[in-house]
């Protein structure tokens, strides 16, 4: 197989029309990420399209049916780069049914602020995802000034 691999997340939100808390998932494996913070998504599988990926990555991963909202925009087609071989599209989404439970790649599920900048860019994020975090809270309005320190 040639070409990038395809990666879909969700940016789980406690609101699609009025975010205050976002859902972030820590990592368990592989080793280099075991311990840091991430979207929680998957891997696009071969003739699968990317939105039923994401519904079919957080009913394995959290257990959650979510509604989707708009995609947090990229400037490439592909989405944000991961790596080499790597790119992730991201959604906004709600949890339309079901309690999220770390299932599967995950040990640990955190609802954080979306309306402090502090909190949701001080956790120790897998490093690829940090520009997705920071270009996410700035949608929302958290991030005033982008050309601030961290």
């Amino acid at each position: 197989m040639t070409g990038r691999i395809q990666v879909v997340g969700g940016a789980i939100l406690d609101s699609l029309t009025e975010p205050t808390r976002m859902l972030v998932a820590r990592r368990t494996a592989p080793e280099q990420f075991a311990g840091l913070w991430e979207f929680p998504g998957g891997k696009v599988e071969d003739g699968e399209q990317c939105e039923a990926a994401l519904h079919r990555e957080l009913r394995e991963e959290l257990g959650v049916g979510v509604k989707l909202g708009p995609e947090l925009p990229a400037g490439a087609p592909a989405g944000w780069r991961l790596n080499e071989r790597a790119s992730m599209r991201v959604w906004l989404a709600e949890i339309s049914n079901g309690d999220p439970r770390p299932l599967e790649d995950h040990d640990e599920l955190r609802w954080i602020s979306t309306t402090s900048r502090d909190e949701a860019l001080g956790l120790p994020w897998i490093p690829a995802d940090f520009p997705i975090v920071r270009a996410l809270l700035e949608s929302l309005g958290t991030l005033v000034d982008s050309n601030s320190p961290r």
